[in-house]
């Protein structure tokens, strides 16, 4: 490549030859070409489409100019005849090229390529140009796709990181104004002409991918050692440069011993490639409250990067299909090397050391034991997925954490299992026979065979290419002085190794691995003096339930659990019943402000049975009030019907000034999800009765009952992301005096020209009324939400501020109606639009019915402020079926508000895009 760069513009002008060797035994009449920079040049593209379904807003609210493209293509051949060539809308990030001749194994072709690179910005996914003038490239020229299996592999830029190159040999040229400087892992020379420029001479063979950034001024310091020159610009601004050599020396060699010498002369490992990659729990703690030393941090942090380069420019796979590979060496090694270098150390550092935190099970586990619990999160949420599946088929947490941490954790098991180094004697040999040839993951395989005289499909079949979950329990237990007779249940039926633990005093006196072959198994050992045995006592073996796997072997109650109270949250301890107390506070009109105390069991990893206690005092009142509910979870791994949640929650609290509310809701939910974990599309069958007990109220005359019963069944179908929404509801009500149907359809609109159209149609009738009030009757613009499903501040307000709180439900108008109540039916239609930002126009129609009245049309519309949906937004009304509200009197008592002060409800919002 001839190659020169605008930083004006941002563009790469390039001209290029490929020289392409069929080395397959396959005729070819096209080849693949890799075009992922044009991945950034609209907002339909399979990229942008992936921004959208992980709510990333940015690409598309970005301007023309911070996208890219490749422009101005033209490919001749050696004759330089024109070749005709292929992008498709679906699939921009690839170019298939037409060749005149067929051509045969063994033969070359020369293809010879003009076009423009236009550079994005690093905001998308931190490649790419930044505002300081720096350039870090990445996927920036086009080149030949890995060829297997009879055909290239035509893989669209999902900002992974997973490029299927075929391994190439590059000389390029490279030219950059001279107030720039250039670092990559190439071999280069540097030279500089009068004319302003820099000249650099790029070559290296070998490769499927390589590193160079452009920046103003040169960040990059060098370290070299026996096997390889590493460049860093990772940041550590309290470490000397011998601190970091010591620390980068001893990771280089680790690396090189136990996976095999990297094969070229310098590796780029940088600041931008580790944020790309972070080691997650580390990057989430502020600096000043880091409880890691700043040695550790950057040597942990540095071991990350390097070996996720190390792998990922060395280990020729095809990095969507064999991910788990690239994964599982790195979390192996680095589990490895803290065993090694770090073997004291905790997962929460100095943390650990503080008395007042000693009772958290959060402080107590090992540095190595944080990675089953990522893992297990997502397990327990029922959200895992097999390791073997392609990298783009995985959904964001999975991906970048929970998927990643269980390949290490099952090298390691394997490699506790096998013993004899087996595992690391495999990992060598792969790693040099990948030198050699185009390696895939059954070369692995055949090698881990190859190196044991154990059978291990099962370590393939099912911890690599299936979901099946693991969980082994003693079901009986019998001792004597000398031995321990013990039996072992199945509970899932996976039939996989796991290793029993014998334990005195909290030391390990005996291990051994137990090889499972039927659903209960029963064996004998020794029992050395052991008061308790313990299975999978160090999480080799990743389990989905460690609360079952121990015994006592003294002690007249062989597994009583005592009690622990902890403070706020902690992770799961299996050898305590955890209760959780946490201060809570609650509000509304009339209690005031209700101090309280949580009292649960809701610890980081989900369980099948939780409690909610919450016992409070309202200040108002000044009598207890409160909440709780308890849940009973089950799962279901292979069927579209994937939870089931059992539950029965109360409340009691005021609804007026005078009158408290008790509230009971036995509920069973149906939870459904596509077989493609990815999709946003939700389903939520949802049974409740909702049971009502009321104070008789003399401030509150609404005629509405004291006491009443409603059955609930409803039905939610949604599918949301950044630029589409669109949600279902269906609702069925059944009382003694009333039944009633509803239908509600939402769609919002994101448009390329970032104006956003928000649309909700609702319709309900009852189906009998026999009640003597508006209490049970559809509302037009605040529901008297009889099912107390509503956080309202006030809600038997009618006038003040309290009144004013908007919740989008039933009519969905924001004017206040004369006519407010339909007693037979309602349908109304909502809708917005974006003209400035989060500045909306609204507008709502509806016809509403009441026994024995004429229908009646009525509207009105205004200026809505959405500056978070559904969190934050308010309403002024201009014109409706009242006339010009906004000349009327009073117009501040007009405005709505919609506020939410749940922390669950805006966590979910910054949640959602990783599950």
């Amino acid at each position: 490549m001839s190659v020169v760069l605008n930083i004006e513009k941002k563009t790469l002008d390039i001209k290029q030859e490929i020289i392409f060797n069929n080395q397959s035994d396959d005729t070819l009449t096209s080849i693949v070409l890799n075009d992922w920079n044009n991945a950034f040049s609209n907002k339909n593209t399979p990229l942008a489409k992936r921004f959208s379904d992980e709510f990333y807003r940015g690409f598309h609210l970005a301007k023309e100019e911070e996208r890219g493209s490749t422009i101005n293509l033209i490919i001749t051949d050696a004759t330089q005849q024109f070749l005709s060539w292929q992008r498709t809308e679906k699939n921009p990030d690839y170019v298939v090229v037409q060749l005149k001749n067929p051509l045969l194994p063994n033969q070359k072709i020369n293809l010879n390529l003009s076009y423009i690179t236009k550079i994005p910005s690093e905001k998308f996914t931190k490649f790419g140009y930044h505002n300081n003038g720096t350039v870090n490239l990445k996927n920036w020229y086009l080149t030949p796709a890995r060829y297997e299996n009879h055909a290239f592999i035509k893989n669209s830029n999902n900002n992974l990181d997973d490029i299927a190159n075929a391994i190439s040999n590059f000389e390029i040229d490279l030219k950059i104004p001279t107030t720039l400087e250039a670092t990559s892992d190439l071999n280069s020379e540097k030279t500089t002409d009068n004319n302003g420029f820099s000249n650099y001479k790029l070559w290296g063979n070998n490769r499927t991918d390589f590193s160079l950034i452009i920046e103003p001024k040169l960040n990059f310091e060098s370290y070299k050692n026996s096997s390889v020159e590493v460049l860093t610009d990772m940041k550590s601004n309290k470490l000397d440069n011998i601190q970091k050599a010591i620390a980068i020396d001893r990771i280089v060699n680790f690396a090189s011993d136990l996976i095999g010498k990297y094969p070229y002369e310098r590796i780029v490992v940088s600041q931008t490639d580790y944020e790309k990659n972070p080691f997650y729990g580390l990057n989430q703690l502020p600096s000043f409250i880091s409880p890691f030393s700043d040695e550790f941090i950057f040597e942990i942090k540095f071991l990350k990067a390097y070996l996720n380069e190390y792998l990922k420019k060395s280990l020729h796979l095809d990095p969507r299909k064999d991910n788990w590979i690239y994964d599982g060496i790195q979390v192996y090694a680095m589990m490895k090397y803290m065993d090694e270098n770090h073997p004291k150390a905790k997962m929460m550092g100095s943390a650990s050391n503080i008395r007042l935190l000693k009772s958290f099970n959060l402080t107590n586990i090992d540095f190595n034991g944080q990675y089953s619990y990522f893992y297990m999160l997502m397990a327990r949420k029922n959200l895992d997925q097999p390791l073997g599946d392609p990298k783009n088929t995985l959904i964001k947490f999975n991906e970048q954490i929970a998927s990643k941490y269980r390949a290490g954790l099952s090298i390691r098991f394997l490699d506790d299992y096998l013993l004899n180094d087996a595992v690391k004697t495999s990992i060598q040999q792969f790693y040099k026979k990948n030198q050699l040839e185009q390696v895939s993951r059954s070369d692995f395989e055949i090698l881990l065979k190859s190196n044991t005289t154990k059978d291990i499909s099962w370590f393939f079949n099912t911890i690599i290419n299936s979901r099946d979950i693991i969980d082994y329990k003693f079901s009986s237990v019998l001792k004597t002085q000398d031995s321990i007779t013990f039996s072992i249940k199945n509970r899932t039926g996976t039939l996989i190794p796991i290793p029993v633990y014998g334990t005195k005093k909290g030391q390990i006196v005996f291990k051994q691995w137990l090889d499972i072959n039927e659903t209960d198994t029963t064996f004998t050992i020794p029992r050395n003096n052991a008061d308790k045995i313990i299975l999978n006592l160090k999480n080799e073996v990743p389990e989905y339930n460690l609360r079952n796997n121990w015994k006592k072997l003294e002690g007249f109650f062989p597994n009583n659990r005592p009690v622990k109270f902890v403070f706020m949250k902690d992770l799961e301890d299996p050898y305590y019943n955890q209760v959780l107390y946490v201060p809570s506070i609650y509000y509304n009109l009339y209690d005031g402000l209700t101090p309280g105390i949580r009292l649960h069991n809701k610890t980081i990893l989900e369980k099948p049975f939780v409690f909610d206690v919450n016992p409070s005092y309202s200040t108002k009142s000044n009598n207890v009030s409160g909440s709780a509910f308890f849940v009973v979870n089950q799962n279901f791994r292979n069927t579209t019907l994937y939870n089931a949640r059992y539950s029965v929650s109360g409340s009691y609290f005021h609804y007026a000034q005078d009158a408290a509310y008790l509230r009971l809701n036995p509920t069973v939910q149906l939870r459904i999800r596509e077989p493609n974990f990815r999709d946003n599309r939700k389903q939520l069958f949802l049974f409740r009765q909702v049971i009502v007990n009321k104070e008789k109220s003399i401030l509150v005359l609404d005629n509405s009952p004291e006491n009443y019963s409603v059955f609930d069944a409803r039905y939610i179908n949604t599918k949301t992301e950044v630029t589409n929404h669109f949600n279902f509801t269906t609702d069925l009500q059944i009382s003694g005096k009333f039944g009633k149907i509803t239908g509600e359809i939402e769609y919002r609109k994101l448009f390329e020209n970032n104006r956003q159209i928000n649309l909700r149609l609702y319709a309900g009738s009852f189906l009998y009324n026999k009640t003597q009030s508006d209490f049970f009757s559809f509302a037009l613009d605040r529901p008297t939400d009889y099912l107390f499903d509503y956080n309202y501040f006030g809600r038997s307000e009618s006038t003040g501020i309290f009144s004013q709180q908007y919740v989008l439900a039933e009519g969905g108008f924001k004017s206040k109606i004369a006519t407010p109540y339909a007693n037979r039916w309602l349908t109304s239609f909502n809708a917005s639009y974006s003209i400035w930002n989060w500045i909306e126009v609204y507008g709502d129609i509806g016809l509403i019915k009441n026994k024995n009245v004429k229908e009646r049309f009525v509207y009105d519309s205004g200026i809505r402020l959405n500056l978070v949906t559904d969190y934050f937004e308010l309403y002024f009304p201009v014109y409706s079926t009242n006339g010009w509200e906004i000349a009327q009197n009073n117009y501040n008592e007009k405005i709505r508000f919609i506020v939410t002060f749940s922390p669950k409800t805006l966590i979910n919002l910054f949640n959602r895009k990783w599950f």
